[in-house]
């Protein structure tokens, strides 16, 4: 083996499996090293080095350099057993880095593959040299997958197994949706227009609140398209998927009735201390506030990141009532701290429960010693209530920031039909704070009618 040739297979592995030169130049020294050992024994000093330019390689055996004829006839043992070895194990090693760093860079970046096969539930997607796997969690309700179909799927993860390389792939994960608006619309690639916040449940309906850094660019418009084009061909990846498209505000008081939409909000109180708003509606807006099995309002309350509770002007009513008369029950409790408990949003003990000593001290005006009862009472109380069945609320609706499992089945209520709207209204844009795409085929089994609405 002489320089060239060593030049020659560095190249070529090189270029073959996009391996850094440095990293062969190594592997090779190492297995001239190995198999060295072999022959001259384990505990003699040997040094391998290879010229980097000539690819010419030395090597030093107690501290004297091989001569050509010894080095040469050494180097014909360099096909042992033993220094393949080393040599495909370095190779591989190289290459599972390399193939881990240049997707490492693209997590939660979208990469495209054909089906190769299904094992157990999983699809292993082609991806060229390497394959990934969508697990059955991570893809959509309702879709199937044959071999060679192809795939568009967001790098979830990726991670080292042994000598390979594990790539999860999600067509379910927020960041999907999120990197088909930039593929698709091309405001948003190019960050004239901003997905501000986004909120999904894979198979059934997405969120997308947008804002627009120029003022004659509509946001709504613009991701919709003309005729909804441009949105119609995230539906179609999405299997049928409803989207909806917000206008952002950074006011809460109109963001919250934006997100709520198609359903009219009379009033919105937010509650800071607890990361809670109250939304009033009228009564024949309940239903489509809350959305079927209470999808739309626990949607909502991931959009804005905020606990989202649905009442009538009448329940809350009864809601400051009782909580003002149950809140009077604490002994010891300063005259018209329970009204002001609940003009701040505290309706219950397990609220009370939670708050900081500190918090509520200044805000009842009492040192940490006078308040620490009263939070002591609240805790039993919520505790009592707990093994009771908890509190009663009556007929409140509230939806957590965080919540992921969608309602059980007889919690569900039904939207009202909507009307379907021409084509041609996508025009109208301009002026609408949001816009509701849906399919024109069948949704997955326990999502809306298809509809599409605009507004």
């Amino acid at each position: 083996m002489n320089g060239s040739e060593v030049l020659r297979l560095v190249d070529a592995i090189h270029r073959d499996k996009n391996i850094d030169t440095e990293l062969v130049f190594e592997g090779i020294e190492q297995a001239i090293l190995s198999a060295a050992r072999k022959h001259f024994g384990e505990e003699q000093p040997i040094e391998v080095l290879i010229h980097r330019e000539t690819g010419q390689p030395t090597v030093i055996c107690d501290g004297k350099a091989l001569d050509n004829d010894t080095l040469g006839d050494f180097l014909g043992r360099i096909a042992s057993q033993t220094a393949k070895q080393v040599m495909i194990q370095k190779i591989r090693e190289a290459e599972r880095d390399s193939l881990f760093d240049d997707y490492a860079q693209i997590r939660g970046q979208i990469v495209t593959g054909a089906v190769g096969r299904t094992e157990g539930g999983a699809v292993i997607v082609n991806l060229g040299k390497v394959e990934g796997i969508l697990p059955r969690s991570e893809q959509i309700p309702g879709e199937s997958y044959r071999n060679g179909d192809r795939v568009r799927a967001v790098v979830l993860e990726v991670r080292k197994a042994g000598s390979r390389v594990k790539i999860i792939l999600s067509r379910v994960h927020p960041d999907f949706v999120r990197r088909l608006f930039e593929l698709e619309i091309p405001e948003i690639a190019e960050q004239v227009i901003e997905i501000r916040s986004l909120a999904r449940e894979a198979g059934y309906r997405s969120k997308v609140a947008v804002s627009c850094s120029d003022q004659k660019v509509d946001a709504v418009g613009a991701c919709v398209g003309v005729r909804g084009a441009r949105i119609k061909n995230i539906v179609d990846e999405l299997a049928g998927e409803r989207i909806d498209i917000v206008r952002w505000n950074d006011s809460l008081q109109v963001l919250v009735p934006n997100a709520l939409q198609p359903a009219e909000v009379e009033d919105v109180i937010l509650c800071p201390m607890l990361g809670r708003v109250i939304v009033l509606v009228r009564e024949d807006q309940l239903s489509l506030a809350i959305g079927r099995r209470g999808q739309n309002v626990r949607l909502a309350s991931k959009l804005v990141g905020w606990d989202i509770e649905i009442m009538t002007r009448e329940e809350l009513n009864e809601q400051l009532d009782n909580s003002v008369a149950a809140f009077n029950q604490i002994p010891g409790i300063p005259e018209g701290l329970a009204e002001n408990l609940v003009e701040q949003g505290f309706f219950s003990f397990d609220d009370l429960s939670v708050i900081e000593p500190d918090q509520f001290a200044e805000m009842a005006g009492l040192s940490l010693e006078q308040v620490q009862p009263l939070i002591d009472f609240a805790e039993r109380e919520s505790e009592r209530l707990e093994r009771e069945g908890g509190q009663h609320k009556p007929k409140s609706r509230v939806a957590a920031a965080q919540a992921e499992e969608p309602a059980p089945e007889s919690a569900e209520q039904a939207e009202p039909p909507t009307a379907s709207a021409d084509p041609d209204a996508a025009a109208a844009l301009s002026s609408a704070d949001t816009a509701t795409t849906e399919p024109a085929t069948e949704p997955p089994k326990g999502a809306e009618s298809p509809t599409n609405t605009e507004s």
